[in-house]
């Protein structure tokens, strides 16, 4: 019982080791010189003056989510990270529930036209509230209408987002020709058929000046 409890211990000791090293991970800087973070409503007041000071890059800032809603924060996080002089850029999280016209619309009414803007990010994951799946050439066309309405809105070409199992059904990267930002926790993203620009190394870092844990990026050298 002895030896028993001291393994169940040093297991616990090293559980916890890992969980706060996950905690301030992230990809090394010499590696991946540009890094920053997407920031949603759900991460809360954010102090953009510490999070700068933390080394982030940039921030991609959430306008729109899932079913064609205006992410509440949205208007307030612009405004902190331009005010902190951080490149900043938008991203709409596509619904498979909602039509790809009325999330545009959505993203153009909250979204300004700002020249110095990031280009936009279409985000394509998986919503568990959302139990539809349509045909994959109904979701490419839906798709490029989204995208072409998007893009004419900021002059700008997009990146597409794209979660492994959502492109695992879709096979996204294949039929839309866009930059691919990919998903992968502590290792590069190996799908999407084409080489990624942009990579979620976590979405389990904390950092000063947001609370909670956040998706950190990093863009390929």
């Amino acid at each position: 019982m002895v030896r028993l409890g001291t393994g169940l211990a040093v297991i616990a000791v090293l559980v916890l080791a890992l969980w706060l090293y996950a905690r301030s991970w992230a990809p090394s800087r010499e590696e991946y010189p540009v890094q920053g973070v997407s920031i949603t409503a759900d991460n809360g007041p954010i102090d953009w003056g510490t999070l700068a000071a933390q080394g982030t890059d940039f921030a991609y800032i959430r306008a729109v989510k899932q079913a064609a809603l205006r992410d509440p924060a949205f208007a307030a996080n612009w405004r902190g990270g331009r005010g902190v002089g951080m490149r900043y850029g938008a991203m709409l999280e596509y619904s498979l529930c909602a039509r790809a016209v009325d999330q545009a619309t959505q993203f153009m009414t909250t979204v300004p036209r700002d020249n110095a803007a990031l280009p936009p990010v279409i985000r394509l994951a998986f919503d568990p509230s959302c139990i539809k799946r349509p045909g994959r050439d109904q979701l490419l066309s839906e798709l490029n209408t989204l995208v072409n309405l998007v893009e004419s809105h900021a002059g700008k070409p997009a990146l597409l987002n794209i979660s492994p199992d959502f492109d695992g059904q879709y096979d996204i990267a294949s039929g839309i020709n866009r930059t691919l930002w990919l998903d992968g926790n502590f290792f590069p993203p190996d799908y999407g058929q084409r080489q990624w620009v942009m990579w979620t190394a976590t979405d389990m870092r904390h950092i000063d000046g947001v609370n909670g844990p956040v998706r950190w990026d990093v863009v390929a050298p």
